[in-house]
């Protein structure tokens, strides 16, 4: 959309406000909220009943109408929590709606360039490494281990549906063609998620299932795996007939959703006109995924590329798949309860009362740190559950933890922590055993160098600049500690004061010039003082409470910790 950026939107129908991240999708345009006549275009959502209510409007006005939907590739889940991430925008028509035209079809059918269609290949070979649907609930559909095709139902009242020239009945015409097409298959008829969680009914009855070779998919779980081994794919106007294309199935579509009618499917209904022309797969791709949808990334709702937010998806949905599925957290504050829900998001988290230990259809059990009390690691031991010690992350915030600051990471570690020195960790096991790609170390490499560059540290305090004095040769930088953190006292079995540990690098360098920085949890008076800690400054020449500690890592100069033998 061209016009995008110079556009006033008028927003008669406020509820698709709903959507938090529509502004960003829509931006730079400008959205106006109410009936308003000084805009450009009206927006509505597809076909609803509000849609109709704005075309009249528009009319009335002779003001333009655009119409927005959902994108092929939305988000992770559905919902509040998971607003769309693409956004389908179209001056024309709306692209499910065959009655008329849209944007999406005259993007179709625009020649490609050499660039384009390398371009459209590669976003097909993506969505199928990514293993991508609309949305993308974690786990995969069971896929049958016999030779199967897949047959689509769709939700009643699905305004697609008599939009695409089709009606209920097409829904028995196809199961039925898809048992007489393929008599030495099982057929999998996909129920929409919607049915199953009871918030529309679908299309087919229980005596319409009984047969010998129909099995019901009925879980509401990711379609990938079935649309990758089924030899066929039966759709009346659902976009998993699209999906299926990506995949290479061949697909027959009884009603005339926006792929059909371009020669890439077997349809049992006449394309309009505007269609018979027929077009390559790599031009209903690029029309489809590249040039019609508005995109932003998950983090930072910034405009991106398809690809960027392909990857993305295909990330989060990875790593959620590595959470368990019901995981029992233990000792965790309601503070840290809510983050613990952000971060295990492929997880039913629950929270147990103080005296309960793990109940039995738990997956994993939940610690913060090393605080874990004895009987409920014993309880997950005997279940033969794994514990996941949960702690800050290395780049944890802008502020300080003890400050109730919301952390941007956490680690879970299933075998210890990465400060405990007694037993494996994650860490350590990732560290001695890996072997790294040479692109994950180049990764690593740039990673390092934008932290530095950054200044980025644990906390990212604002704090003043440190000058280093005038005419000194060597200054030696003394971190201290809570002392009563866990990581002194499973990492440091000697030396475990701040006080301690000054006397003795003091002994260890008698003419540098000692900088004494205290932690700045102790600084800020959320935590207690180690041990004598007062009297710091007769062991060191400064007590920087204020500096910023990242002016104090210059190449050369040693930096004295407690719990990490040696110095740095």
């Amino acid at each position: 959309m061209t016009r995008l950026s110079a556009a006033r939107l008028g927003v008669p129908s406020r509820g698709m406000l709903v959507h938090q991240t529509l502004p960003r999708l829509l931006a730079p345009a400008q959205l106006v909220p109410g009936r308003r006549r000084d805009v450009d275009a009206l927006l509505a959502w597809g076909r609803r009943p509000s849609a109709r209510r704005v075309e009249r409007l528009g009319q009335h006005w002779g003001l333009p109408v655009w119409h927005i939907e959902d994108g092929f590739l939305r988000s992770l889940g559905k919902g509040r929590r998971d607003p769309p991430l693409a956004l389908l925008i179209d001056d024309l028509g709306v692209h499910f709606d065959a009655t008329a035209p849209s944007r999406l079809e005259h993007l179709i059918t625009l020649p490609l360039s050499l660039d384009q269609r390398v371009r459209a290949q590669q976003v097909q070979a993506l969505w199928c490494e990514q293993r991508l649907s609309k949305v993308n609930p974690v786990q995969d559909s069971p896929v049958p281990e016999e030779r199967f095709v897949l047959v689509v139902d769709q939700s009643a009242g699905d305004c697609s549906i008599p939009l695409g020239w089709a009606s209920p009945e097409h829904f028995l015409q196809m199961l039925r063609e898809a048992l007489a097409d393929h008599p030495s298959c099982t057929v999998v008829v996909k129920v929409h998620p919607d049915v199953i969680h009871g918030r529309a009914r679908g299309h087919f009855s229980a005596k319409d299932l009984v047969h010998p070779r129909i099995r019901l998919s009925a879980d509401g779980l990711h379609p990938a795996g079935l649309l990758q081994r089924a030899e066929a794919v039966y759709v009346v106007t659902s976009q998993m007939g699209f999906e299926a294309l990506l995949w290479g199935r061949p697909v027959h579509c009884f009603g005339m959703p926006f792929y059909a009618g371009w020669g890439l499917t077997h349809d049992r209904l006449a394309a309009p006109d505007r269609r018979q022309r027929g077009v390559s797969l790599m031009a209903l791709v690029h029309g489809a995924l590249i040039a019609y949808p508005c995109c932003i990334d998950p983090h930072q709702h910034e405009p991106c590329s398809i690809e960027t937010l392909m990857r993305t998806i295909g990330l989060q949905r990875r790593m959620s798949a590595l959470a368990p599925r019901r995981v029992q957290a233990f000792g965790f504050t309601p503070w840290k309860q809510r983050n613990l829900r952000r971060f295990l998001a492929g997880s039913d988290v629950r929270f147990p009362m103080p005296w309960m230990v793990p109940g039995s259809g738990m997956n994993a059990v939940a610690v913060w740190g090393r605080r874990g009390k004895p009987r409920v690691l014993r309880a997950a031991d005997r279940r033969q559950l794994p514990t996941l010690h949960v702690e800050d992350g290395f780049l944890r915030s802008v502020g300080l933890g003890a400050d109730l600051i919301d952390p941007i990471s956490w680690v879970v570690d299933a075998r210890g922590m990465y400060y405990d020195a007694t037993a494996p960790s994650d860490l350590e096991l990732l560290l001695f055993d890996r072997q790294w790609t040479v692109l994950q170390l180049e990764r690593a490499a740039q990673l390092r160098q934008r932290l530095v560059g950054a200044a980025i540290t644990k906390y990212n305090l604002q704090a003043d600049s440190w000058q280093r004095p005038h005419g000194i040769q060597r200054v030696v930088l003394v971190v201290g500690q809570v002392e009563s953190d866990a990581s002194i006292r499973f990492g440091a079995p000697g030396l475990c004061t701040n006080l301690g540990l000054l006397q003795a690098v003091r002994v260890a360098e008698p003419n540098a010039y000692l900088v004494y920085k205290p932690h700045p949890d102790v600084t800020a008076g959320l935590c207690r003082a180690g041990m004598g800690e007062e009297i710091a400054q007769r062991c060191c020449d400064e007590v920087l409470t204020s500096g910023s500690i990242d002016q104090l890592f210059y190449p050369g100069r040693r930096i004295a910790c407690a719990h990490i033998p040696g110095w740095i």
